[in-house]
């Protein structure tokens, strides 16, 4: 069953987890055999890329540096995407954990949150619960007892971009720069803040870390599907009864989702925030997976009263705003999808203009520096799809 976070007497799963057991569990194994059970749970990236944990750790284990780093990516700025605040809020000790269990796993002395722009009040209680865990021997100077591993953590605040959830824009604004994607390769785990090997994981990712060490990989991987392990929360809003946080194992069909928060009768799901993909009705049998319909967490209901080009025109207006303008693609490409959007709205749109608008989404999501506008095209493309008769007819000339 589904829990809703901010119900009162239901359990998620983080409530079931005994305080600093996954900690010592790992403290109490090799780095290298830390990072092979982390790869081996097959935890994906909770915060939307779904790049494999434990390979990423081994990246950066294996560079030779005298300092690495541990990044936990705060910067929730996916529109619709509001569970990472609610971790933080409730499981910040779990969350601490996870970063220290990462900082021995990849040899790193210092981790620190990046925290949203729009977070700032959590800055005094996540300083508190550093400061606690400290005082306890949770971070510092050899870390629970164990000589030589010195890990700290501190908060460091966003530049209120959203951009800045890419890591290394993160990684940018964290030195001070504008918030700007860097040319990949190298790789942060190679060469990230400050030039040195640095991990960056989401909130969540880092708080299912210390879960999977304290129950075990076989407890973890009992969730899901074969090809995406384990459980997932979700941030539901728009058009439901039942709006809030819930936990699902991976693998839930959009059906089942919206039949648990009160939204049977919608006319399209968007999974994934802005740059996800909206989902019609007829396909609401689709899995939440990463081989199937993978997603950061966002999931708007959109109800059968909503015109689906003003949910378009919202989305591209937001990524005109928040596009750095750093590369041609991205920089024109949102403002010509927009156009298109506005012209159909008002039945003016030539059907050549809205084929060459397609085909330059298209080019954006190959040709992008990064993935915002890599997947700023995907909401547009999938609702000329998913609802190419409900607008076809707005088009000029049709």
């Amino acid at each position: 069953m589904p829990v809703i976070i901010e119900t009162q007497g239901n359990a998620l799963t983080y409530e079931t987890i005994e305080p600093e057991a996954g900690l010592k569990a790992a403290l109490a194994t090799s780095r290298a055999d830390l990072v092979d059970t982390i790869r081996d749970s097959g935890l994906m990236g909770r915060g939307g890329a779904g790049f494999p944990t434990g390979m990423k750790w081994g990246f950066c284990a294996a560079e030779k540096a005298d300092q690495k780093y541990v990044i936990c990516n705060a910067d929730e700025g996916e529109p619709g995407t509001f569970k990472d605040r609610v971790i933080l809020t409730r499981f910040a000790d779990l969350v601490l954990e996870g970063m220290t269990i990462g900082g021995y796993a990849v040899g790193a002395s210092l981790g620190i949150i990046y925290l949203r722009a729009e977070y700032t009040y959590l800055r005094p209680h996540l300083n508190d619960v550093i400061q606690k865990r400290r005082a306890a021997g949770l971070l510092g100077h050899d870390v629970c007892g164990v000589e030589g591993f010195d890990f700290d953590v501190i908060v460091a605040m966003g530049a209120g971009a959203y951009v800045c959830g890419e890591e290394t824009a993160l990684i940018e604004s964290l030195e001070g720069f504008r918030g700007e994607p860097r040319n990949r390769p190298p790789f942060p785990v190679v060469a990230g803040l400050l030039n040195n090997p640095t991990v960056v994981n989401n909130v969540e990712t880092l708080a299912s870390v210390a879960a999977i060490m304290a129950k075990g990989t076989e407890w973890f991987k009992s969730f899901g599907t074969d090809k995406s392990s384990g459980y997932k929360l979700f941030s539901v809003s728009g058009d439901c009864d039942k709006p809030g946080v819930y936990e699902f194992p991976w693998g839930i069909t959009v059906a089942e989702l919206l039949k648990e928060v009160g939204g049977e009768g919608a006319k399209a799901v968007q999974i994934g925030g802005a740059s996800g993909v909206c989902v019609p009705a007829r396909d609401f049998e689709r899995r939440l997976a990463f081989e199937d319909i993978p997603t950061g967490g966002s999931v708007m209901v959109i109800g059968p009263d909503r015109d689906i080009l003003d949910v378009a025109e919202n989305f591209l207006e937001f990524f005109v705003e928040e596009s750095c303008g750093q590369c041609t693609p991205c920089r024109l490409g949102n403002p010509q999808m927009l156009e298109a959007v506005k012209l159909l709205k008002a039945g003016a749109c030539p059907p050549e203009f809205l084929e060459n608008v397609k085909e330059l989404a298209g080019t954006m999501q190959v040709a992008s520096k990064c993935g915002l506008g890599q997947t700023s095209p995907s909401a547009f493309l999938s609702i000329l799809e998913g609802f190419g008769d409900e607008i076809h007819n707005r088009a000029a000339g049709a």
